[in-house]
């Protein structure tokens, strides 16, 4: 099978060039034809999972169980050839379930530790806001320094590290809602949404196909996701044009009389990182302000905070509209 993960034969070093980036973007395409068969209707939902994905951030999903957030992340997990591990949060889960723990060995008279799931390289962690503040607490660590510290010894998480969390909407009773801390460690957050008429009736006549994500052929291997994160982190062209209208944005952010509080610094790393990753599944290695705008909404709306007279109001199209007070640089 022609795939991208030929990239790094006869090369000294781990950086794509112009004829790699070709195939990746093949390769990337070929996942998306793929999985859309098992995601109908979804397209827009599972672009922004590989957007965040490839800028190694983390996806919050936000919608109600049954629409397919689980199909997405063993799919991409299998696409990508990466391992997978889901933890089904409840109230009476424990940090240890997540992170794992050391048992005595009798035999051998030594403690021995027992990795949990998290040392995978995907993990869906489905109703996220089902588990305790502190069992989501346990994740802080994960999420934003890659590693976890477990009876005074840390430990590196495998790269790449990606986090797929899901939350039901808030209305919904036995939910404890995510402190600003864990809503800031998640790069963007999405909705999946209802599928369209037609989509449903393909399920509907085709029935559940998931089963058939098991034996998915991956599309690239660990190292070639690995040089596409870098390639996006390091070598996406950035002008001063365009990184002084990213400033714009978060400075309007910081002074809309609609926010109590704009965006963070993190929150204007992870706006600048997707809109890279946006303008590579575009085919480019330069950015231009139509990535940062089609982004925005995802990585944004969840970071800001709104006063308290929005709190009913789309914050994803109040976004939109802070944008619009943005001037497009020529």
């Amino acid at each position: 099978m022609s795939s991208v993960m030929d990239v790094r034969e006869n090369r000294n070093d781990s950086a794509l060039d112009g004829q790699d980036m070709g195939r990746a973007h093949e390769a990337i395409a070929r996942a998306m034809q793929t999985l859309g068969r098992y995601l109908h209707g979804k397209e827009k939902p599972l672009r922004l999972a590989f957007i965040c994905f490839f800028s190694r951030g983390h996806l919050l999903i936000e919608d109600l169980p049954g629409l397919g957030k689980t199909t997405l992340a063993i799919g991409l997990a299998k696409i990508l050839g990466l391992s997978f591990a889901r933890i089904q949060c409840t109230s009476d889960l424990l940090p240890t379930d997540i992170t794992g723990l050391s048992i005595f060995n009798r035999t051998a008279g030594v403690f021995e530790f027992h990795s949990g799931p998290i040392f995978h390289n995907i993990i869906l962690v489905d109703e996220i806001n089902r588990a305790t503040p502190k069992t989501q607490s346990a994740l802080l660590e994960a999420m934003g320094e890659k590693q976890v510290t477990l009876e005074g010894r840390t430990m590196d998480l495998p790269k790449p590290f990606f986090v797929i969390a899901t939350q039901n909407p808030a209305e919904q009773f036995g939910t404890f809602p995510l402190p600003e801390s864990q809503m800031d460690r998640f790069m963007m957050r999405i909705r999946i949404g209802y599928p369209s008429r037609e989509a449903e009736l393909e399920i509907l006549r085709g029935g559940s196909k998931r089963r058939e994500l098991y034996s998915l052929d991956p599309v690239m291997d660990q190292d070639t996701v690995l040089m596409i994160q870098d390639f996006i982190r390091k070598r996406m062209i950035t002008s001063d044009t365009l990184l002084d209208y990213l400033m714009r944005i978060i400075e309007e952010s910081r002074r809309c009389e609609d926010l109590t509080a704009g965006l963070s610094t993190r929150g204007s790393l992870a706006l600048l990182h997707t809109s890279r990753a946006h303008a590579f599944m575009e085919g480019r290695d330069y950015v231009i302000p139509e990535d940062v705008k089609a982004v925005a909404p995802y990585v944004m709306a969840h970071r800001v905070v709104f006063r308290e007279e929005y709190s009913s109001e789309d914050k994803k199209e109040m976004i939109r509209l802070l944008l619009q007070r943005v001037p497009v640089p020529a």
